[in-house]
């Protein structure tokens, strides 16, 4: 290939506009992208060479030397992992890979901290570099290929960049940054050691970086100035020392690793700039042996809903890196989970096919399954700082437990954690309803939801059902577009009349997810806006009287409205659910909702056409006003499209809706 310049991807010229602006807050984060693209690349090499041991070539030992030149301006990253060919060097640094999609950009806000973020969840750490750099240059060479297959990229990250085929004996790769004048403090030993110690510590291949030691000055002709020397200085000594400890920082011991450490290894595999919530480290024994290191993230990436895409943790075997994204080590429901799972007992040929029939994969899925919901378990369970009952006037006050100071310094540290954790990922974690039979009623506690009473979304079922009314029977709750319309839904009139609590469900997944999850702690689920209310005994003797009354009076109006409504409902009946409004609309106990049929359309899916039932008001002042008008067929439809539109849905034809209505208000 001759020398070629090519532009890059749109979405990288934007992207590294930003980058070039100082986008990143704390500047030295790109050596830790790096250091660990470099360690991914020997990862890879070591995987392609279980079946293909000649990739080694003449050097087994995988390794990732720094290393800087001053005079030249330069900080140069090796190493001698798996390495690009010419067209992987333009896919892989042209184009922003793992989104594939311009809603990245669209993300891309100009805030520092939020788009630093971004940039870390799309795993497009190598175009960091800009910040401290005014030109990069990275030469690779692919294992396997001959030496004259190697390439050269060069961009100064202004728009494009020049690719071309080089000789290069070396397999791996190689990334020089040019460095700008205001960041030649990463052309310094001491610096970049302290940024390898910080960050990547805890790499298991060796991070090489050339002995320095101190030289004194010559001896010069200059009198008593500077004591008749030149001045000393630093000088490299040809050897190569690691930089790093190198331990894998699973199979450390959890006593000897501080938090620090723990956020600093979760950050380097989730290109996250955010702490985690929680982790969980252990190493399991039995029939199978493993030890797992799974992190809560603090922030849910933008492709969390997109449930084809690749997602899952890191799989070694004996320290030997095996995959990423092993989909199979949780359920899908978890795939923002970050982590390693480290098996002694899977061979190193493992594929993605094996390991969707392996039992040992099963045991640790299940295993780390149920880790997972115990972190979780645990967050929900320190959330809010336990209430206190105060002694009342004149009782001595009982001491019932005795709290250490580390012990209400941990639960302080932890109040808030887990609605953080459910504002980002609690719809996703309703998926498990439906995929995890098993743990289905370990996840249902789990569940938060906004209700009629309160406007946070912080009510558990066993809130919901420690605040039922005596005599009710059932747990109510709604489901809609959104929280108003949830909130406002004319089908809650009633039961804000009670003083009857009700959740309100506004997640895509919710209706979904209940249909698998038919009660709770032995309470029944009840949709309000599906069968007929029957509050129980939470009605009185009148009002039972009453509408039973009202039900017999009005057989000659409903029968009317059912013929003039026999396209658009399935039946029509009064309910004593309504309170201010004229009509609702609702569907069988065992009915698909409209809002699921209209949800499952907009997502281009098959849904059956919904003929839900009318319920009208007898009390309401148009219900009666129908009986004997000359527009009664106008008014019929009419109050059933409001009815539709007060549930958030729209008439069949707006058009001939707004013509009845013009017509009636002339």
């Amino acid at each position: 290939m001759t020398k070629q310049t090519l532009a890059f991807q749109a979405e990288v010229a934007q992207l590294l506009n930003l980058v070039t602006h100082s986008l990143y807050s704390n500047k030295e984060i790109f050596l830790r992208e790096f250091v660990s693209n470099a360690s991914d690349a020997c990862d890879k090499l070591r995987f392609e060479a279980i079946n293909d041991s000649g990739l080694y070539e003449d050097a087994p030992e995988l390794e990732v030397r720094v290393s800087f030149d001053k005079d030249a301006k330069t900080l140069t990253i090796t190493d001698n992992g798996i390495g690009m060919s010419a067209q992987e060097a333009i896919d892989h640094l042209g184009t922003i890979a793992k989104s594939g999609t311009k809603d990245f950009v669209a993300k891309l806000s100009g805030d520092q901290k939020a788009d630093s973020q971004l940039i870390g969840q799309f795993g497009v750490g190598f175009y960091s570099g800009f910040i401290v750099a005014d030109k990069i240059t990275v030469e690779s060479r692919r294992a396997g290929m001959k030496s004259t297959e190697g390439v050269r990229w060069i961009s100064s990250g202004a728009g494009d960049f020049d690719v071309e085929t080089i000789d290069r004996p070396a397999r791996g790769t190689s990334v020089t940054l040019h460095l700008r004048d205001d960041s030649m403090d990463y052309a310094s030993a001491w610096k970049v050691k302290g940024i390898i110690a910080k960050y990547s510590d805890h790499i298991s291949l060796p991070i090489l970086m050339e002995k320095e030691e101190w030289k004194d000055g010559e001896l010069i002709n200059a009198g008593e100035e500077n004591g008749g020397r030149q001045p000393g200085g630093m000088v490299k000594t040809g050897e190569w020392e690691a930089a790093n400890k190198g331990n894998a920082i699973w199979a450390r011991a959890k006593k000897d690793i501080t938090s620090d450490e723990y956020n600093e290894f979760y950050k380097q595999i989730s290109h996250d700039f955010e702490a985690p919530l929680a982790h969980t480290h252990n190493r399991v024994e039995g029939s199978t042996e493993y030890t797992q290191l799974l992190y809560i993230p603090g922030k849910a990436p933008m492709d969390l809903y997109n449930r084809e895409k690749s997602a899952g943790i890191k799989l070694y075997v004996k320290r030997v890196f095996i995959m990423d994204d092993a989909e199979a080590l949780l359920p899908t429901y978890l795939r923002f989970v970050k982590g390693v799972v480290d098996s002694a007992d899977l061979p190193l040929n493992v594929s993605r096919e094996l390991l969707q029939e392996s039992r040992d994969v099963k045991a640790i899925r299940e295993g780390c399954t149920k880790r997972v919901l115990g972190m979780l378990e645990d967050l929900a369970k320190h959330d809010k700082l336990p209430e206190v009952a105060k002694p009342a006037e004149g009782e001595a006050e009982v001491v019932t437990d005795v709290v250490s100071e580390e012990d209400k310094a941990e639960a302080q540290a932890n109040v808030g954690k887990y609605s953080k954790f459910y504002a980002e990922f609690g719809a996703v974690l309703k998926e498990g309803l439906g995929e995890d039979y098993g743990n289905k009623e370990r996840l249902a506690k789990l569940l938060r939801f906004a209700s009629s009473t309160t406007d946070t979304t912080s009510v558990s079922f066993a809130d919901y059902k420690a605040r039922m009314k005596e005599g009710q029977e059932a747990i109510y709750y709604i489901t809609a577009d959104s929280a108003s319309a949830a909130k406002n839904s004319p089908q809650l009139e009633v039961f804000k009349k009670k003083g009857i609590e009700v959740l309100l469900m506004t997640d895509r997944v919710d209706e979904w997810a209940l249909n698998y999850l038919q009660d709770f702690d032995g309470t029944p689920l009840q949709s309000v806006a599906k069968g007929a209310v029957d509050l129980g005994n939470l009605l009185d003797e009148t009002e039972k009287k009453a509408a039973e009354e009202a039900a017999e009076t009005f057989k000659p109006l409903l029968a009317k409205l059912k013929e003039a409504l026999k396209d658009k409902a399935q039946d029509v009946r009064v309910t004593t659910r309504l309170v201010d409004s004229a009509a609702c609309l609702v569907v069988q106990d065992d009915g698909m909702s409209t809002q699921l049929a209209r949800m499952l359309k907009q997502a281009g899916q098959a849904a059956p056409d919904v003929k839900p039932v009318l319920e009208v008001n007898a009390e309401h002042p148009l219900v009666k006003k129908l009986e004997g008008s000359v527009h009664f067929n106008d008014l019929a439809h009419i109050l059933f499209d409001q009815a539709l539109l007060a549930e958030g849905g729209l008439p069949a034809d707006p058009a001939a809706y707004v013509k009845r209505v013009n017509a009636l208000l002339v």
